[in-house]
């Protein structure tokens, strides 16, 4: 099993239930190598097992799936997650953004799992979906 850091593999940052090839290149590699390795201070912050819903996407993946054309997971920067041990994904959004951890993207999305980003870009843009347009800040329906 190969590690992308201390808590997660390529493995289930590649996980895709499409049957399609989801192999990164190496510049994806890298990328996901450093989102990997930041989501380690999610998983250090929850003190709990996450489990990753969807990680990297390839092209053909992120078109099954009805993916964004421009998605951070296309290139390696996001993951969609939940850790049910902790709490739903509004207590995760809620805990990651009193934590400071430094990210780009951080969405509930219908208090079903959470979406983080590692862009560079580093907006610490905090959004909320529940269908349709998406919200600023934690917010329910």
């Amino acid at each position: 099993m190969t590690k992308l850091s201390s808590y997660f593999s390529l493995a289930e940052m590649t996980t895709t239930s499409t049957g399609l090839n989801n192999t990164p290149n190496n510049q994806q590699l890298a990328i996901l190598t450093n989102t990997a390795q930041a989501m380690d201070a999610v998983r250090k912050l929850l003190g709990s097992s996450i489990r990753v819903n969807s990680g990297f996407r390839s092209a053909a993946v992120n078109r099954k799936v009805g993916g964004s054309p421009t998605s951070a997971h296309a290139l390696g920067y996001a993951v969609d997650f939940v850790c049910p041990a902790f709490g739903d994904p509004m207590a995760i959004c809620r805990a990651i953004v009193a934590s400071g951890i430094k990210f780009d993207q951080l969405i509930m999305e219908k208090n079903r799992w959470v979406h983080i980003s590692f862009d560079p870009r580093m907006r610490q843009q905090v959004l909320s979906w529940w269908g349709g347009a998406y919200k600023s800040g934690l917010v329910g329906k």
